[in-house]
């Protein structure tokens, strides 16, 4: 299932965007930790579910990051990205690509962009607090 639809469903389903709102429903824990220079992570432990967020972050980054780990929760389950990159050659590129796009597709609806059409992709991301380079991955999704 793409990204795009695996979002869609759950805003239907939760009726939110909120990713915070979203891992509750999912019974995802979600801690806020300090964590020195790290924004946060998703583990799994014994079949529980948590997203770690830095505590010391900005409330925008702060739910960014919930909704990128979220994405990790719900499109790649069983893998321990840090994990994998700290200890392996494996390269985790796509499941932190796809982790982004999830977040953005969740934080970024349709009628949102709708909204700032008239805007630039540098104002649409400072509008959203997000990064240029997703703003303008999420655009590219929009239906013509």
């Amino acid at each position: 299932m793409h990204i795009e639809k695996v979002v869609e469903s759950l805003c239907r389903k939760y009726r939110t965007r909120n990713p915070f709102e979203i891992a509750s429903c999912k019974n995802i824990k979600v801690l806020f930790e300090s964590l020195g220079g790290v924004r946060g992570y998703y583990s799994q432990s014994y079949r529980y579910k948590m997203i770690h967020i830095n505590a010391n972050m900005e409330p925008e980054k702060q739910r960014f990051t919930c909704a990128h780990e979220l994405g990790h929760a719900l499109l790649h389950p069983d893998s321990n990205t840090m994990y994998l990159q700290t200890n392996t050659l494996y390269c985790v590129n796509k499941f932190e690509n796809e982790a982004n796009f999830f977040a953005v597709d969740l934080l970024i609806s349709d009628d949102d962009l709708q909204e700032f059409k008239i805007f630039s992709i540098p104002e649409i991301a400072a509008a959203f607090c997000i990064d240029e380079r997703l703003v303008e991955h999420r655009l590219k999704s929009l239906p013509k």
